[in-house]
């Protein structure tokens, strides 16, 4: 397992993340959910690799996420190995002041969540999403008491406009607030129209990329056809089989398994490598519905891709509108 620093920042994370979609997802869904034993494994099998770095989110199964960090992973390695980050700011209850990014709500926040997680502090605490009213200024002065009050200890945003990310971190250097140091959006082979502004901006202002689906839910392991996939998350993945697949997406999962076959790696591995060429990144966000996944991912630290083969990876893609 490699590590890397967090943008410009003094914190140092496994360079892959384990995601926390699936913790206390049973019943919600009809792949990759576990509850608390279960996940308890995959936190044994991560840190056994290297991985110190986990994701999680307030909305994630409703807070039952958080609490199995709490009460799995945080049992099995002290609080100042691991590192934890988590989100707020989509709405997890239908009225007022349950969602956003207002005052009101991240203060409520903030505490519900450090109790879910059994912790006195949050590593890094992300805008999961902006809403419609809130300036970007109170959510910041926000995030900064909290820093300051040592409950969080780093902040960054999540899915957004460019423009609004420049905008916090304009914020943080006119004004004095907890500067960014993490983006979590997404990013893959077949998803790369980040690079037009906000990975720019990132460069510009020093923030260091955690993306989240860089497999592109699974689609980049190769081992699905045009006819379909093999996999229960290929056949049941709502979201995935909502968005076709261009022709130039399945001609880059050719050159992702032509490439791992040359090599005699998997092609997750040749994705993941991929994305850790790249110069803002700092840890792909992974999930993991079996252990070995997570043996796959961290030995995909160590493989560096040619610049011929970084070629042969980009060059179908296809930009998007």
């Amino acid at each position: 397992m490699q590590y890397r620093t967090l943008g410009t920042s003094g914190l140092q994370v496994s360079a892959i993340c384990l995601g926390g979609n699936s913790w206390g997802a049973a019943g919600r869904r009809a792949w990759g959910a576990f509850g608390p034993d279960e996940s308890r494994a995959f936190f044994r099998r991560a840190l056994d690799v290297g991985i110190t770095f986990f994701d999680t989110a307030d909305v994630y199964n409703q807070g039952v996420s958080e609490t199995i960090v709490g009460s799995e992973l945080l049992t099995l390695v002290p609080r100042h190995e691991v590192v934890i980050s988590t989100k707020v700011g989509i709405p997890i209850g239908r009225g007022p002041n349950q969602g956003g990014i207002g005052r009101k709500y991240i203060l409520a926040s903030i505490d519900q969540q450090l109790q879910r997680l059994r912790t006195d502090h949050i590593d890094v605490y992300q805008l999961h999403r902006l809403d419609e009213t809130t300036p970007l200024e109170e959510a910041m002065a926000t995030l900064s008491e909290l820093v300051r009050a040592g409950k969080v200890r780093y902040i960054g945003g999540s899915t957004m406009p460019a423009w609004r990310f420049a905008e916090m971190c304009m914020l943080a250097e006119c004004k004095g607030y907890a500067r960014p140091i993490a983006m979590q959006n997404l990013y893959n082979l077949i998803a790369r129209e980040e690079e037009r502004e906000m990975i720019p901006a990132c460069l510009r202002f020093g923030v260091g990329l955690i993306p989240y689906s860089p497999l592109a839910r699974g689609f980049l392991a190769g081992n699905r056809t045009r006819e379909g996939g093999t996999t229960e998350r290929a056949q049941k993945d709502a979201i995935a089989r909502k968005d076709p697949y261009r022709d130039c997406d399945w001609a880059i999962v050719d050159a992702v398994t032509r490439i791992a076959t040359d090599r005699g790696v998997k092609p997750i591995q040749v994705a993941l490598a991929w994305l850790l060429s790249k110069p803002v990144m700092a840890s792909p966000i992974i999930g993991a519905t079996q252990l070995d996944y997570l043996d796959d991912a961290a030995a995909a630290t160590a493989i560096v891709l040619s610049a011929e083969e970084i070629t042969a990876l980009e060059q179908p893609y296809q930009w998007r509108a």
